[in-house]
């Protein structure tokens, strides 16, 4: 079953001025923000330095709806056409498995399904519309 559905910003290393400026304008209370500093210590996936203050992630409420941002990724190109995404939170393995699986026939796979430290299986698929989507699993 799907437990939530929200619109996903990436933003451009500027993503600490966007949180504010939609607490500011849009009402939004800050109900979770991550940096790169708060990534877990891992060879494999550190930020790079100077990268520390980058968000990355950050979920609001704007009234009764939820919005998510995160910079874009230290040192990967930033596309301009990519800056919103559809994330969509199951509470089944499962049932994220066949979605991802469906929704990336005739699509591409942009980050295949995978353990993270927020998630049991998350991933990122682009399906053949052009439109990304954020699959994750709550813990």
């Amino acid at each position: 079953m799907i437990t939530g559905m929200s619109p996903y910003i990436v933003t451009n290393g500027n993503g600490q001025e966007a949180v504010k400026i939609y607490e500011s304008v849009l009402g939004a209370r800050i109900e979770n923000l991550q940096t790169f500093a708060d990534l877990p210590a891992d060879a494999n996936h550190s930020a790079p330095e100077g990268a520390k203050d980058l968000v990355l992630h950050a979920y609001l409420k704007i009234g009764e709806y939820d919005l998510m941002l995160s910079d874009n990724f230290p040192g990967s190109p930033y596309q301009v056409g990519d800056q919103v995404t559809i994330a969509i939170v199951f509470d089944d393995a499962d049932e994220s498995r066949v979605a991802f699986e469906k929704l990336s026939e005739g699509g591409k796979v942009d980050m295949p399904l995978q353990e993270t430290f927020w998630s049991p299986l998350y991933g990122i698929v682009t399906d053949r519309f052009g439109i990304s989507w954020q699959i994750s699993t709550e813990r």
